[in-house]
């Protein structure tokens, strides 16, 4: 293989420089290069020429002007397995539309063919700084949970936690039990989301549902004086049939539009399905939905890049809420430390894993709790969160419950009440049944979080 180190690799380059100049997007890696080939510098240098204007010749179409393209290594710590590469931001596609930036673009650049290379044995993106002037060049969000609090007739700048679920089963429930379901949950709640693989299932056609969830809504909505909240999936291998989707729920839900999210299970589909959604749709919620993203972004991923990663680019996407796990308070991987995820959503400068982040005024994004939650797993994740403003969605945490669905969901309301008023969960559940239902429902965690509960809540059994 051709050496080009002294091409793509430049210690010279200041990061505080190349900051102030604006004009690169800076990135982080952990790489190892794979033995027999270059050194660790030597596999820098092809890395970057991979990623920007190079190849593994000498071409003679190469002219001044194409180098100062090239994506260049400016700082090495073998010991540490990482690399910096600044990326100039001419090297991005732009929309022969309306001459904004893509994100689909990023990724082919940053983590496209450079990871599969054969001196490579690994390498995964762990962060990345976008400049003020490519950064304005991204959608960002046109909503999030403050136009959710604004139904919910909450505190726009403080409004908590929105008490969600995923009706369980997840497939397998017909038109009628799901949408009684969701009437039961929203008496005590107030947001439902389709689970990822819900959408037209021969045995539950959409067109058949959504008339049922909407008639739902509103007895709910009726009887409890409150506004609810619905996110359907529109994903779909086509755009025409997302907007026809869209289109469908909007009429069908009517005057409640605003009550209804678009759930795009943006992981599999990609970025473009996101785009799509927030440009079409721009009046609506856009729940990003990321099923499979653990097979890269997981800790035990060599390869891909980071949760931290993603959220950056789903933030920049503009999306309206992503799943940013439960930091290791629910049933999924992670750990307290992703708390730095749910910051680079929310908010306007943030400190990441490597790289500082001024978002420029963009729009925050909003967190969704979920996978293995319940009540009593809600005020350890609040006080490592430092706040409840999130969307959390807790399935067999409402459903599980042994006095029903509505019970629940307000056991879970109870618990962030409880939070955001300083009271300990046990002495509020002293006088709250649901929440000390909560406590009776899921022992093993109450076991675990709050020893002796038994006594001081008197439960003997």
């Amino acid at each position: 293989m051709l050496d080009q180190t002294s091409r793509y690799t430049n210690s010279s380059l200041k990061e505080e420089a190349l900051i102030a100049g604006g004009e690169h997007v800076l990135s982080v890696y952990r790489i190892k290069p794979k033995p027999g080939f270059f050194d660790f510098i030597g596999t820098a240098a092809h890395f970057c020429a991979e990623s920007s204007t190079g190849t593994n010749v000498q071409v003679v179409t190469t002219d001044d002007f194409t180098r100062h393209m090239d994506a260049v290594c400016y700082w090495i710590d073998e010991e540490q397995e990482l690399m910096k590469i600044a990326y100039p931001i001419g090297l991005f596609d732009r929309n022969i539309t309306d001459g904004r930036a893509m994100v689909v673009s990023l990724m082919t650049l940053m983590v496209g063919n450079n990871q599969g290379m054969g001196d490579v044995e690994y390498a995964k993106l762990l962060d990345f700084y976008v400049p003020p002037k490519f950064l304005r060049l991204f959608d960002g969000p046109s909503m999030n949970i403050q136009n959710m609090w604004r139904i919910l007739g909450r505190d726009l700048d403080n409004g908590g936690m929105v008490v969600g679920t995923i009706i369980k089963p997840k497939l397998g429930l017909r038109s009628k039990p799901f949408a009684d379901a969701c009437y039961q949950f929203w008496l005590g709640g107030d947001f439902i989301k389709n689970d990822e693989p819900q959408g037209n299932q021969v045995y539950a056609p959409m067109r058949e549902t959504m008339p049922l969830v909407v008639d739902a809504m509103k007895r709910a909505m009726a009887e409890t004086g409150q506004g609810k909240l619905f996110s359907a999936n529109i994903t779909a291998d086509d755009p025409f049939e997302m907007i026809a989707r869209g289109e469908y729920i909007l009429e069908t839900f009517g005057e409640y539009a605003e009550n209804v999210a678009f759930l795009v299970d943006g992981f599999v589909g990609g970025p473009g399905m996101v785009t799509l959604a927030r440009r079409h749709f721009p009046n609506q919620f856009l729940h990003y939905h990321r099923a499979g993203h653990g097979m890269v972004t997981s800790e035990q991923s060599k390869r891909g890049y980071t949760a931290l990663v993603h959220m950056k680019w789903s933030r920049m996407l503009g999306a309206s809420g992503i799943h940013v796990g439960t930091m290791g308070y629910g049933k999924m991987e992670g750990y307290a430390s992703d708390k730095v995820n749910a910051f680079m959503l929310t908010d306007d400068s943030v400190d990441g894993t490597h790289f500082h982040q001024e978002w420029q005024g963009m729009k925050s994004c909003t967190p969704i709790i979920s996978g293995g939650m319940n009540a009593l797993r809600l005020p350890g994740f609040f006080d490592n969160l430092g706040h409840c403003n999130v969307i959390q969605t807790s399935g067999g945490g409402a459903l599980g419950h042994k006095d029903g669905i509505v019970a629940g969901a307000t056991s879970l309301r109870q618990a962030f009440t409880a939070w955001q008023e300083g009271v300990g969960l046990i002495d509020y559940a002293k006088e709250h049944q649901e929440l000390r239902g909560a406590f009776e429902t899921f022992q093993e965690d109450a076991d675990r979080l709050y020893p002796g509960w038994r006594e001081k809540i008197g439960v003997h059994r």
